[in-house]
């Protein structure tokens, strides 16, 4: 697990091409924006440089420094992209969070019930989605919008929920 003073910008994915263009899923705002933070860490130690970077469907497509080839950009499949915090903007936004300052936050529900911890952050397409693991052991998905977490104290590790009725009752085959 990399230092928690790390933030995951994006991951390597397959080349693109023959000349070491890479696509990268990336985690930022604005997709573009993984090449304005300057050099980024693999988290363990090796600077990765993004030259250039262009939108592509789902991801970007970028030219890193050093790569130049097919066979190259294939050895950073699955690469994980980190910037170290003290580099991240300041944040204009009290609704803005970072996932991994979500990561691991207790879910508190109505009338202090514990509903579990937050292990992701995912997204479908519609939205942001907790994913949540219960105290019974289940996971999960509730959706991240203000009327379902309406309160949310990062320095205290808790966000309190109002989850759709029935969103966290077991289904009658899982009892």
């Amino acid at each position: 697990m990399p230092d928690e003073n790390l933030i995951l910008l994006g991951v390597v994915g397959a080349p693109h091409g023959v000349r070491g263009e890479v696509r990268i899923k990336t985690f930022t705002g604005d997709p573009l924006a993984i090449a304005g933070y300057g050099p980024l860490s693999d988290g363990k130690g090796r600077s990765v440089e993004i030259l250039d970077v262009r939108p592509a469907k789902e991801v970007v497509v970028a030219r890193l420094k050093g790569v130049a080839t097919r066979e190259a950009a294939e050895a950073l499949n699955g690469v994980e992209l980190f910037v170290a915090r003290d580099r991240l903007p300041e944040s204009e936004d009290e609704d803005e969070f970072l996932q991994a300052d979500l990561i691991g936050c207790r879910v508190v529900g109505p009338g202090e019930a514990m509903l579990g911890s937050v292990t992701a952050v995912e997204n479908y397409g519609a939205g942001d989605l907790l994913a949540v693991a219960t105290p019974d052991g289940r996971s999960v998905l509730m959706p991240f919008t203000k009327a379902f977490a309406p309160r949310i104290d990062i320095a205290a590790r808790r966000i309190e929920a109002e989850p759709p009725l029935g969103l966290f009752e077991p289904d009658d085959d899982e009892r």
